[in-house]
């Protein structure tokens, strides 16, 4: 396994409740392929540098998991399909 980060925005449109709910489901993808999330920071509310799906705004969160490679295509078909997170970027993290 190696490091990975992710890091993601939601909608400003979500509330706080749901912000956390959005966390948790990414959080189970990354269990349910193999992977175990070491960090979660939710940096909060922050304004964008251009216009995401006519949005000015969204939540960033950042994820640090131990996960699978071959995992990491199955993960990203499955962020881009979700309605709630407006753009998502995974590095791997060098050790």
């Amino acid at each position: 396994m190696n490091m990975y980060e992710l890091a993601f925005i939601i909608k400003p449109t979500i509330d706080e409740d749901g912000v956390k709910s959005v966390v948790e489901r990414v959080t189970q993808l990354v269990v349910t392929g193999g992977g175990e999330v070491t960090s979660t920071d939710i940096w909060g509310r922050r304004k964008l540098a251009y216009l995401i799906q006519k949005y000015r705004e969204g939540t960033y969160v950042l994820l640090q998991a131990n996960m699978i490679p071959t995992f990491i295509i199955g993960l990203e078909r499955s962020l881009k399909l979700s309605e709630d997170i407006l753009r998502h970027m995974v590095i791997r993290v060098d050790s």
